[in-house]
């Protein structure tokens, strides 16, 4: 039996992963950590990882970019793999997780869901294929979400940056806009409570492919995240994305 620690769990994203793993019959709940933890939650839940009695096989953090150093620290320490869902580090958080996985599993993923892996996948093929296109990203969340462009919408123009090197990014256009020809244009959206959309429109003068994904229910990352657990906790140190998982 694998052996969670969700890091975040008492927000949302934290209580679907508590949900899916109820679901799982070689995963359990270890324990949450949570700066929120006030002792009153229905299941183990500490404050901080200082507090932490025993150890756990995995850990998936659904929290916030700025404490991301801390759940890496924690599991350097210990030696236990580490699912990042976390999105908008920084670089020098992007910086730790690479040092990290040095020395441990890390997993580290914009966005948990294998549609939106399908989706880089299939736009880096597009992109290829249609090599003149001009091409822009269009991503939509709810009011509430802090990060623009959101982190998937990067990983996509990432995606189509591996066949298109010398593309540069465009956030929104305002004033005299004139499009040049190896810009990737990323457009952020935000409305009421809209879970994730995303598109990516290719056209050229003759034709227009429009590639979307949509999701409608925020347990479809908790479910990628732990399928991401259990790949994991058989890997060696190293850094994996989705992309990894596909190859077995």
């Amino acid at each position: 039996m694998i052996k969670v620690l969700v890091h975040g769990a008492c927000g949302k994203m934290g209580g679907h992963v508590m949900d899916a793993l109820k679901k799982c019959d070689d995963m359990e709940l270890f324990c949450g950590v949570d700066h929120m933890a006030n002792g009153n939650e229905s299941f183990k839940c500490y404050d901080s990882f200082d507090k932490v009695e025993g150890k756990p096989d995995i850990i998936i953090d659904f929290s916030f970019h700025t404490l991301v150093k801390g759940v890496l620290e924690y599991a350097v320490k210990e030696n236990v793999p580490v699912i990042v869902a976390t999105t908008a580090l920084n670089d020098d958080e992007k910086n730790a997780v690479s040092i990290a996985a040095n020395k441990i599993p890390v997993f580290l993923a914009y966005n948990m869901s294998f549609g939106i892996a399908l989706l880089c996948d299939f736009a880096k093929k597009a992109a290829a294929a249609f090599p003149d296109a001009d091409i822009e990203i269009v991503e939509a969340h709810h009011n509430r979400k802090v990060d623009a462009p959101s982190g998937t919408a990067v990983m996509l123009a990432n995606s189509i940056k591996e066949v298109r090197p010398e593309a540069e990014y465009v956030y929104g256009r305002g004033g005299e806009a004139k499009r040049k020809p190896n810009e990737i244009g990323i457009h952020a959206l935000r409305m009421a409570n809209i879970v994730g959309e995303h598109e990516v429109y290719i056209t050229t003068e003759s034709q227009q492919l429009v590639l979307r994904h949509n999701a409608y229910d925020r347990s479809l990352f908790a479910d990628g995240a732990v399928k991401a657990a259990r790949f994991l906790a058989t890997q060696k140190a190293g850094l994996y994305t989705m992309r990894d998982m596909f190859k077995n």
